[in-house]
Formats: structure tokens, sequence, C-alpha cells
């Protein structure tokens, strides 16, 4: 690549990253204006139980990555590649330190493929299993909301409740629409056994015909990646608890995947006032005749991510120091 062709590159990145941090703040400035109580945002009443649910959303925020390594791992596997728990931890963490604290442009899914290419000896394999990891998150993050209403169908009463629904039922389209590319010999299949560049949508195609033809695969996979929105969302309900917060538990279980959904859209600075807004949308039903304002949930938004944050600083050794190479280990057929 000459220098020419970087110059304009790298202008894009500026450029694009400029543009969200500007939809961040007037994501923000909004939210805050209309967030007449600010003194609301903490409850009145500070006891040990609130230290004890705060303390408890961080370690379920720690279990979580643990779980999303387990989730990588079981991916890995559709390519015959075993790598260790603990490696695939220290590795995750090292990713979202990047993608969370670090002022970079560079995600942590970046650093996370080139680190596991190491372990696998295969950039391809690196790439399409990260690739595939995030993708299970849109098959599970669905079946909850599905699952909140379920188990509360009167909540469909709600305001914007419905919206809820629509999200996970888009969310589920799109995935089917992508998989289906992914999967078919003609379309993604075509590139499996190029050279160049290609070969990274190919290595996604040999992923998803792995499970298509070996389904005893898709158990544990889905099984993990609900385990690992599971505690996402229970984050969200002890933020709650802590700050008060009259949600019922059902609710959390209903709407905490739907904004996870939409904070993922590429718009903001890690989905920092997209998040707070959608949770004020969704849970403001549940707020009437409490007289708990809208300030306590966009601070329990900020909370949710301040444990993300919190956790994500425990990566920085591991992005300092890197890691030795280990040698994959093939699955037994």
């Amino acid at each position: 690549m000459t220098e020419g062709a970087a110059v304009p590159r790298r202008s894009r990145a500026s450029w694009k990253l400029a543009l969200r941090l500007a939809v961040t703040a007037a994501f923000l400035a909004l939210l805050i204006s209309k967030a007449h109580d600010a003194d609301d945002a903490i409850p009145s009443q500070h006891h040990g139980i609130t230290v004890f649910l705060l303390l408890a959303a961080l370690g379920c925020t720690f279990l979580g990555v643990v779980l999303s390594a387990w989730r990588w791992q079981r991916v890995l596997l559709l390519f015959d590649v075993r790598v260790p728990i603990r490696t695939l931890t220290s590795t995750y963490l090292a990713g979202l330190f990047v993608g969370n604290v670090l002022p970079s442009t560079i995600g942590g899914d970046v650093l996370r493929v080139a680190r596991t290419t190491d372990d696998a000896h295969s950039s391809e394999i690196s790439f399409a299993s990260v690739v595939l990891e995030r993708l299970t998150g849109f098959v599970a993050l669905p079946l909850l909301v599905f699952l909140g209403f379920a188990l509360r169908p009167s909540m469909l009463d709600k305001d914007h409740a419905k919206l809820a629904l629509i999200i996970a039922i888009v969310t589920w389209v799109l995935l089917a629409l992508i998989l289906f590319v992914a999967g078919h010999p003609r379309i993604a299949g075509r590139y499996a056994d190029n050279a160049n560049w290609t070969r990274f949508i190919g290595a996604v195609h040999v992923g998803v015909d792995r499970l298509r033809r070996e389904p005893r695969q898709l158990g544990p996979v889905i099984g993990t990646a609900l385990l690992y929105q599971l505690s996402v969302v229970i984050v969200f309900m002890l933020v709650f608890r802590a700050l008060d917060l009259p949600v019922p538990l059902t609710a959390a279980l209903a709407f905490s995947p739907a904004v996870l959904m939409m904070q993922v859209l590429p718009i903001s600075i890690g989905g920092l006032g997209l998040r707070e807004g959608a949770l004020v949308v969704f849970l403001h039903p549940f707020l009437k005749g409490t007289g708990v304002t809208d300030a306590r949930v966009f601070a329990a938004g900020l909370l949710w991510y301040g444990c993300l944050i919190v956790v994500s600083m425990l990566g920085a050794p591991s992005f300092a120091i890197g890691r030795r190479k280990t040698e994959p280990q093939k699955e037994d057929a």
C-alpha cells in the first residue's frame, strides 16, 4: 500500500470517529436535558445491600467474560482447534481493554483475531471464529426477549413493548440472511479455496457448513451463547436493584436484550447515549406513579457500562505483556 492511499484511509477513519463522537454527545445532551431531577439518579437511602449489588454486578460482568471465552472455545471446535479457556479469557480481556478503554479506532476483535491466529496457526480460522462467536449472540438475545414476554404477556400492553419484539424479529431475519449467504456453497462457499483476502469469507462458510452438517455441535454453541447473554442481562437486573428501580425481573429479561441489540449500531461510542435512551424508552412505563424519574434509568445505563469498563481494565496486563504462542490441539473426530 502506498503512502498516498494510507492517508485517505486514515482520514476516513478519523472522520468516522469524529462523527460517532458527535452523535454520542448529542444523545447524551438530549437525555441530560430531559432528566430534570438529576438528584433522583441515585436513591436517597444508601445501605450495604447497594454496595453488595454493585459488587455482584462487577463479579457477574467478569463471569460473563469467562462465559464468552467458553462460547468462543466452542466455536473454535467447529474448526477442530482447541484453545484453553484461560488463554481465551486473557485474550478476550485484552480485546475488551482495547475496545472500551484505549482511545483507538482499532476494535478489540482485531486484537482477538491476531492473537488467536497464533493458537490456530491460521488467520482464516481465527477470523471466522470471532465472526461466528459474535453472530451467536444474535441467536440468543431474541430468545431472551421472547422468554421475558412469555413469562409475563401483560407487558405487551406497555408503551413501546412491541418495539422490543420487532427488534428481536428483525435481528433474526437479518441473521438468517447472513447465515444463508455464509452457508451457501455458491456464494460464500466459492471463496473457501481462494488465496486472497476472500479466503476469510470462505472460512466463515466452513464454520457455518460444519454446523449444518453436524447439528450436534449447535447445542453447545447456542447453549454457551445463551449463558453469556443471560449473564449480561443479570448485570442489568443487579444494577436496577441497586438503584431501587421498580422494574420487574421479567421486564429486565424482555427489554435488556433489546437494548443490547440496539447498542451495536455503529453510531455512537460504546453505545453511549443510544443504550441509555433505549432503556428510558422501554422502562419509562414502569416508573409511572412511583415517584422515580427517568434520571435513574439513565444512571442505570451508565452504571452497566461502568461495570464493563472496570472489568475491561483487567485486560491491561494481557494487552501490555502479550503471551506466548501455544500449540493448538486438534479435537478428536
